[in-house]
């Protein structure tokens, strides 16, 4: 018995010494905080993308601070993220149709604006399975990242391009509103 009550003690400190803390939604875990650029990020919210009844991702969203003003955020001139943890596989059509959708929808101007940007992502999208994890970092003086399972497939300079995709889940007409609720922690 002493034993068992030592074992508790004992993870109760890490647990709380080393703030291994995760959100949970759909059985994925994402952590509670990441680093962009030496920034500290807090994960704000976390929703779940479905198509047809079908669990395709959860979204986390990782900002400086917790906010649920999207325009704001989509606006703002400091590092944030978006991690994409797939449930269900879509192919790289599925996925870049997703995407353009997503432009037209969000930030129709921008096909004319900047269309070799938004040609050069598109082109490194790839197919997503059960378990891939997609990451869309934005880092002021850096620009927009796109990481794939660990790899980086490209980095668009400027915060332009930046606006335009995080407004593809944050912008008036998201995948899902559930999804863009969850990320904006409501």
């Amino acid at each position: 018995m002493r034993q068992i009550a030592m074992s508790i003690a004992v993870v109760a400190f890490v647990l709380t010494t080393f703030n291994l803390r995760a959100a949970s939604l759909a059985g994925v875990n994402l952590p509670d905080t990441g680093k962009a650029g030496g920034t500290t990020l807090v994960l704000n919210g976390m929703g779940l993308r479905t198509k047809f009844s079908v669990k395709v991702y959860v979204g986390g969203l990782y900002l400086q601070q917790k906010s649920s003003d999207s325009s704001a955020i989509i606006k703002a001139d400091a590092p944030k993220r978006i991690i994409m943890q797939f449930l269900h596989g879509a192919s790289k059509q599925q996925m870049t149709d997703a995407f353009d959708d997503g432009f037209k929808d969000n930030s129709p101007d921008a096909e004319k604006t900047m269309k070799a940007d938004l040609d050069r992502f598109l082109a490194v999208v790839e197919a997503m399975k059960n378990g891939d994890q997609m990451v869309i970092t934005y880092v002021p003086g850096t620009g927009t990242t796109l990481d794939i399972d660990g790899t980086e497939k490209v980095t668009i300079a400027g915060s332009a391009f930046g606006q335009v995709l995080f407004s593809v889940w944050l912008g008036p007409k998201p995948p899902t509103t559930d999804l863009k609720k969850g990320m904006l922690g409501q």
